[in-house]
């Protein structure tokens, strides 16, 4: 078999980055044939949430569509290989059946789960970043170990080791 010779030209330079997210294969459909549930939220600050929710929580920025102002249309953020959406809170469609955690009192009618690999590294970082710890970290009764927390504009996250997926039910 011959074998091909290392060309001496330069790797072309790589365009600047654009707003849109990287192709990506998409992930293998579920036997249900149901798609990954990706939670949606909104901040008043949303450009300061992102900023908190990378350095608190160790999210990644995929996408941010900024608008004029402070206002953010529609950003991504990964952790792993989950996903939210968020967006500044604005009237619009979406926006007149949304409601932000100080005008129900602080409560939330749902929250997220995110299962990490070390919950108490995570719980060490959250803190040092400000979020307001809820229930601080234990070791559940049916498993797994993990926080709750709320971010600075109150919406509660849940954090731990316990993944349901590796539960298995007899």
């Amino acid at each position: 078999m011959a074998t091909k010779k290392k060309s001496a030209k330069k790797a072309a330079p790589r365009k600047a980055a654009s707003r849109k997210p990287a192709k990506r294969a998409a992930p293998a459909a579920t036997a249900s044939g149901y798609a990954r549930i990706v939670p949606a939220m909104r901040y008043r600050d949303a450009p300061a949430a992102i900023a908190f929710l990378c350095s608190a929580f160790g999210f990644k920025k995929h996408l941010v569509v900024p608008g004029q102002g402070n206002v953010i249309h529609h950003a991504q953020l990964t952790l792993g290989n989950g996903m939210i959406m968020l967006g500044s809170v604005q009237d619009n469609d979406f926006g007149q059946y949304m409601a932000m955690p100080n005008e129900t009192g602080g409560r939330e009618t749902q929250s997220a789960y995110v299962i990490v690999p070390n919950a108490d590294t995570h719980y060490a970082r959250a803190k040092q970043a400000g979020a307001e710890i809820l229930r601080d970290i234990k070791t559940e009764d049916y498993g797994g170990r993990g926080y709750t927390c709320r971010d600075p504009e109150g919406h509660i996250w849940n954090f731990g080791t316990y993944d349901p997926w590796k539960l298995t039910v007899e």
